[in-house]
């Protein structure tokens, strides 16, 4: 098969790798890709939520299957245009997409589904909003509506800091995303990731891991895209699991089909979950980054074929082979993210790293100058390792680590910390 992926950070990258190890692939084009995909496959410029452009590329290029990596084109109707061309494709229509794309949207099909979620408030009014924070009182969980790059959400732990999230949304910060806000009650317990494939009527659980959002040890400061993530996740039992595909996934699936826009694709599924009771965080129409990273660790060549069946509606004869295995990755990020910061500084140490099925360094955000590695964004490299405890895998990612000369870049150093005490 040819196979185009859309994307071109650390998902993508990761998306890239499981692909290229599988029988089945035997081209594998990335748009617009980034300077570690080019070592495993053509990458080539485009604007991937331009669906005519897509359709194009997919043509020209003489492609049998498009995955779809990022949020914004599946907003975009990406996946619509691609099917419509009668191009296999892996990703929600832009109407599913909305399970991301809108807040507001997911907590109409969390009600109507009766799926266990936060008490919420949709709010449309700057003023309307700041009164109602005042009236709830914190700790307090404010949401920009739309898409925001994984930075839209504010968990406030004070009336002062949910007020002055609002003024960040409504100031325009976050663009159109932030034109409406959801306001959420602050649920306890521990967060999990949940990943199941969908192919519109089957739904096949992929795996679990955890993220660690804050930009600094111990889970605080600002959140961010993700700093680091492994897999999988202890909470995830087989019984929280089950009942999250009960009570959770397989309701909001059929009420997505009522409504004549079935699911298909990866479902992410953010959970919180408090002694053994999971509810939703969020949902996510694509997988996490960096969560993707450590899943395809683990999964390997399998996860294509796993994707290619959701995409053609063939999950109902899918079943995951799971290791009794452990991954970690580590997210170098520059100085200075999730606010401003430096690109353009270059990388040295990453090329006599090992590439293998237990460690990888997966590209975030970088390119070539004059055959230097160089930064090109806030998350820019995944340090990514596995093994057969977490511990390991923890110790051979930080091994990795300490051989990347960045001077200009940073990294959490406690990533697993709930899981290793």
């Amino acid at each position: 098969m040819n196979i185009l992926i859309l994307g071109s950070g650390g998902r993508e990258h990761a998306l890239a790798w499981a692909t290229a190890q599988n029988p089945k692939c035997d081209k594998l084009v990335v748009a617009p890709g980034n300077a570690g995909i080019a070592e495993l496959a053509t990458c080539l410029p485009l604007d991937i939520e331009d669906g005519a452009a897509v359709v194009d590329l997919a043509r020209a290029e003489r492609i049998d299957f498009v995955i779809i990596g990022p949020e914004a084109p599946l907003a975009a109707g990406v996946a619509d245009a691609l099917r419509e061309a009668g191009i296999l494709t892996f990703g929600p229509s832009a109407a599913a997409a909305q399970l991301e794309a809108s807040k507001a949207f997911t907590k109409e099909i969390c009600d109507a589904a009766r799926a266990p979620t936060a008490r919420y408030a949709h709010f449309t009014d700057h003023a309307a909003a700041r009164a109602y924070v005042q009236e709830q009182g914190a700790p307090i969980v404010i949401k920009a509506d739309g898409l925001a790059a994984g930075k839209g959400v504010t968990v406030a732990m004070t009336e002062g800091e949910a007020l002055a999230a609002l003024d960040d949304m409504f100031s325009g910060s976050f663009g159109a995303a932030g034109a409406e806000v959801v306001i959420e009650e602050f649920m306890e317990g521990e967060e999990a990731s949940f990943f199941v494939l969908c192919d519109g009527e089957e739904a096949l659980p992929l795996g679990t891991a955890q993220d660690h959002k804050r930009v600094r040890e111990g889970d605080t400061g600002p959140n961010t895209g993700g700093m680091g993530a492994y897999s999988p996740a202890p909470v995830m039992s087989e019984a929280v699991t089950e009942r999250c595909m009960a009570e959770i996934v397989r309701p909001t699936l059929k009420e997505m089909a009522a409504r004549g826009t079935p699911y298909q694709g990866v479902l992410f599924v953010g959970l919180m979950i408090e002694n053994g009771a999971p509810r939703l965080v969020e949902y996510n129409a694509r997988f996490g980054d960096p969560e993707c990273q450590v899943l395809m660790m683990r999964l390997g060549a399998q996860a294509f074929d796993h994707i290619h069946a959701a995409a053609e509606g063939r999950l109902s004869e899918a079943k995951v082979h799971w290791a009794g295995d452990h991954a970690m990755t580590v997210v170098m990020a520059a100085k200075g993210y999730p606010g401003a910061y430096e690109k353009g500084t270059p990388i040295t140490g990453v090329e006599a790293l090992p590439e293998t099925s237990r460690r990888m360094v997966f590209h975030a955000g970088t390119r070539r100058e004059n055959g230097q590695l160089v930064s090109a964004g806030g998350r820019v490299l995944n340090v990514t390792a596995r093994g057969e405890s977490l511990q390991e895998a923890r110790d051979a990612a930080y091994g990795m680590i300490e051989a990347i000369d960045w001077p200009e870049g940073f990294y959490r150093s406690d990533i697993g910390w709930r899981a290793l005490g």
